[in-house]
């Protein structure tokens, strides 16, 4: 039974560490999302990269992939324990991917994925606080946080009044911690009010906040030029026409 957790665990990262948004950016928009913006493989950087579809497309399969892992230890008849750690494995395969370097995402979508597994209804609590707060405030990043503190306090909550197992905390205090050690330097962009708001133009997400914030001339966008209004120069000149 001991062999057959650890490979439940050891199938969990695997699943965790298939960078569906990178080979999603890389089929649709043909560019490698880890050049992109922050560089990681989540659907924040992939609306960067490959547009608000592709951003969808990308949460719904790093979701499925904490999914499936629980489901996976659920079916073998594994502890709940095991089914939390399978979870928590395949975030860190996200955040931690084997196949790209050990680099990935922060494991929002997948902590999201796998805590469904473990209490469906969590889905719909997580996923409408975090968009909730984005839509509010317009930081993915602060939609993420939320969701990471937020989970722990669901686990522990219903199993102290719904008598659910608490070894789901196991998986709502860990993904939280990846979470947020992953979204350090957006923590620290926050609070020194240059973190990158979302918004649907690939042209100006992928800028670093201080272009973004700039009118599109200096910050290398292209501009329309001005009509003419055919006033006469300040000195009184007439200057000739092309």
């Amino acid at each position: 039974m001991a062999f057959l957790s650890v490979i439940v665990i050891v199938s969990g990262y695997f699943l965790g560490s298939i960078p569906v948004g990178l080979l999603l950016v890389r089929a649709i928009a043909g560019k490698d999302v880890r050049q992109v913006g922050s560089g990681r493989t989540g659907g924040t950087n992939v609306l960067r990269a490959a547009g608000l579809w592709a951003a969808l497309l990308t949460a719904l399969g790093d979701g499925t992939k904490g999914l499936l892992a629980v489901w996976l230890a659920r079916a073998l008849g594994s502890a709940p324990v095991i089914e939390a750690l399978a979870g928590l494995s395949a975030v860190a395969g996200h955040n931690y991917s084997i196949f790209l370097g050990f680099k990935g995402g922060a494991g929002t979508a997948t902590t999201v994925g796998g805590a469904i597994g473990l209490w469906p209804w969590n889905g719909a609590v997580l996923v409408g606080v975090g968009a909730t707060v984005i839509a509010g405030t317009r930081y993915a990043s602060l939609g993420s946080i939320t969701v990471a503190l937020l989970l722990p306090l669901i686990f522990a909550l219903r199993a102290w009044l719904a008598g659910a197992p608490w070894a789901y905390l196991v998986h709502g205090l860990g993904s939280s911690l990846l979470t947020l050690w992953a979204l350090r330097p957006n923590i620290r962009r926050l609070f020194e009010g240059r973190e990158r708001r979302v918004t649907l133009s690939r042209a100006r997400a992928s800028l670093p906040p201080t272009q973004a914030s700039l009118p599109p001339a200096r910050a290398g966008l292209p501009t329309v030029p001005a009509a003419r209004s055919g006033r006469r120069p300040p000195d009184g000149s007439v200057r000739d026409r092309p």
